[in-house]
């Protein structure tokens, strides 16, 4: 984008990490005209609203007032009503649909006002979880929205402004929808502005926001020697994994995560309490369970010996794996439970897994990919440094620094001392096989092989067992026939590059909890126990993308 769009561009590189310093730098920011509003007729009265102006772009940043709650989002309007956000004992109208209906209204001010060419994007603020937050994301921003959600805290935030009049264009954008908005008065105004800072404390939190928030070049950024990026696989889940992927989890060890400045670019996974019964309650992955055990029988063995016979020669136990597999096969969840069960074993001291791609080491001057390697090896040390699709870092280009990356790695793994540490390469299959051809050194540091084979259609059955469990629901009997043929269909026409195995059943399910929600509320059924029962009526056809058909000339 040009650099009009910055400010915009900016909104859009947040996350629940950083946006509050985001928003407090631009209030220091002299060239940004922001302003508060309490309120904003007639879908947002009862919110504060936040203006980000600069140049010919507006920022409309609206904080959610909803009660915090794990909510299931749904843009869709039904019977022409305004679309519904469900928890598990309320709905409320979605608060992006609030949001842009205020941005429609703003923008048909500013045209009655001859105010043209300017570009508007939406920001909500929520405390809420909203749990299809990832399937949502691209209805959201077809409506010039982001969403960032479960922010603790969120009500007791400070948020300074910067009305400044002499920003000509922003104070004519505030005069144009005067009659929408509730200023603050001046008591309040004050009491809303941030603290005083120094020029030197300001300069260097932008130069840390500038770190923690770096992006690839624009050569990497989206894509890698012509290639796609891929989706992210964090949110990979084997077959009814309960593990969660997310941090700490209430069965997580006490962890302290160390102080670095990759903090936003990397994810850190706590080491579960109970590793063992996590990985007996994974559907499938048989081979993967066998080899986990021979590894870690391996290593109990060599401290066996050790305690027996002091000074033997133990046996080379190498930590240090490949994990293959399409995306929804379970490798992120596998890898927390990995970490966690070498710990147990005495392999590692910590057990915690750091979550990285090529976006983690890429920087932008020369000498960053080297400090980024190093930085994420002391967070991974004592633990699992996971780096996923991690062929990306080797591209035909000779120039791709991804290739110094590899180097530096293979540095480290030769490394006799740095045994307390295991280094797990994921990816799908065909590519890794081509990063390993490439570069054979790799070959003999990653004696470990795990393949994540995509999930049969009776596997993929019992996943949704245990996810509907979850949430207490249960099929009828029609409802359950209808949902295996359909899931049996969509299974035999699938496209083997995209297909997302548990993924893909748990975004099915989510469209069915909203569909059953849909329908209960306009039924309002008598019986109870039927809110809790999915009918056919709930489950829709499913669309999937079958394989592209080459063309040859």
């Amino acid at each position: 984008m040009e650099n009009t769009y910055k400010i915009i561009t900016g909104f859009m590189k947040q996350d629940r990490t950083t946006i509050e310093r985001h928003l407090a730098l631009l209030a220091e920011n002299f060239a940004v005209y922001s302003e508060h509003i309490k309120g904003f007729s007639p879908h947002l009265e009862h919110n504060d609203i936040y203006f980000y102006i600069h140049e010919r772009c507006i920022v409309l940043v609206c904080i959610d007032n909803g009660t915090p709650a794990d909510e299931l989002a749904d843009e869709d309007n039904f019977r022409n009503e305004a679309p519904l956000y469900f928890a598990s004992d309320s709905h409320r109208t979605s608060p992006v649909w609030k949001l842009a209906e205020t941005m429609r209204l703003v923008r048909l001010k500013l045209r009655e006002a001859d105010i043209c060419g300017t570009d508007l994007w939406g920001v909500l603020l929520s405390e809420s979880n909203f749990i299809n937050a990832d399937n949502m994301k691209d209805a959201w921003e077809d409506r010039d929205i982001s969403v960032i959600d479960n922010l603790k805290g969120l009500a007791k935030w400070r948020i300074g402004v910067n009305p400044d009049p002499e920003l000509t264009f922003g104070a004519e954008v505030m005069a144009t929808i005067e009659g929408l908005a509730k200023r603050l008065g001046p008591e309040e105004a004050e009491a809303a502005k941030a603290p005083e800072r120094s020029e030197a404390d300001l300069v260097l939190e932008q130069l840390i926001d500038e770190f923690v928030n770096g992006e690839t070049s624009e050569e990497t950024e989206g894509k890698v020697s012509g290639q796609e990026a891929p989706d992210d696989d964090e949110d990979d889940e084997p077959a009814g994994a309960t593990a969660s992927t997310d941090c700490a989890g209430p069965d997580d060890l006490a962890f302290e995560v160390p102080e670095n400045s990759l903090k936003g670019r990397v994810k850190i996974l706590k080491p579960l309490a109970n590793p063992r019964a996590e990985l007996d309650k994974l559907v499938g992955c048989a081979d993967i369970k066998e080899r986990i055990d021979e590894l870690l029988a391996l290593t109990r063995y060599n401290a066996m010996v050790a305690q027996a016979f002091p000074g033997a020669k133990p046996h080379d136990v190498s930590l240090h794996s490949l994990f293959l597999g399409r995306p929804g096969t379970g490798k992120t969840t596998v890898c927390k439970i990995f970490g966690s069960l070498l710990r147990e074993a005495g392999a590692l001291s910590r057990g915690h897994v750091v979550a990285t791609d090529r976006g983690t080491f890429i920087g932008k001057h020369w000498g960053d990919e080297e400090d980024n390697v190093r930085q994420a090896i002391d967070l991974a040390r004592g633990g699992v440094l996971m780096i996923d699709e991690a062929y990306l870092l080797n591209s035909k280009n000779e120039q791709d620094p991804g290739k110094l990356v590899l180097q530096l790695l293979m540095d480290v793994l030769a490394d006799e001392q740095q045994r307390d540490i295991a280094v797990v390469l994921c990816g799908y299959k065909e590519p890794m096989m081509k990063l390993l051809e490439t570069n054979p050194g790799l070959l003999s540091r990653f004696p470990n092989r795990f393949e994540f084979n995509d999930f049969t259609v009776d596997e993929l059955i019992e996943i949704t067992n245990r996810r509907i469990g979850e949430y207490h629901y249960s099929f009828t009997e029609e409802a359950w026939l209808k949902f295996k043929d359909v899931l049996a269909q969509a299974y035999s026409v699938r496209d083997p590059l995209s297909w997302g195995n548990a993924r893909f059943v748990a975004n099915q399910l989510e469209r069915i909890y909203i569909q059953h929600a849909r329908r209960c509320v306009s039924e309002c059924p008598a019986d109870t126990r039927q809110l809790r029962m999915l009918t056919p009526a709930d489950i829709l056809p499913i669309d999937v993308p079958r394989p592209r058909q080459s063309i040859g000339f």
